[in-house]
């Protein structure tokens, strides 16, 4: 993965331009296991197994993958505890917080139009 650099100008946050590291934010965190992830974290903490468990179909190497680039990000918070196993939890961070906002309204958004996009779905695929 190359990363882009922050210069600090306009550019940087500009999601129309291929460069920048605006839109490789956008293209890390509008995923739908980051989605899941964030919206099962909500308010709570949970550790790796409790996140899997609470997404299903999620595999152990995608879970690991999103956590990572969500905690890259600065949106989950990763606490390791000194213990045998050692016991790791996640937490949304503030900026996480924010971003669960969204997810919350892209959920919302779902469950309004579910019927009118099944029902579209039906009449295409037929």
């Amino acid at each position: 993965m190359v990363t882009k650099q922050l210069k600090g100008t306009p550019d940087d946050a500009d999601l129309t331009r291929a460069d920048s590291l605006a839109r490789e934010i956008f293209s890390d965190v509008a995923n739908k296991w980051a989605f899941l992830i964030i919206e099962s974290l909500g308010e709570r903490t949970l550790r790796f197994s409790e996140l899997r468990d609470e997404i299903e179909g999620i595999s152990h190497k995608m879970l690991t993958q999103n956590l990572r680039m969500l905690e890259r990000n600065g949106l989950v918070e990763r606490t390791v505890y000194p213990t045998v196993p050692p016991r790791v939890e996640y937490t949304l961070t503030e900026p996480g917080q924010g971003l669960r906002a969204t997810v919350d309204g892209m959920c919302a958004w779902t469950h309004r139009y579910f019927h009118h996009i099944e029902t579209s779905r039906s009449r295409f695929d037929s």
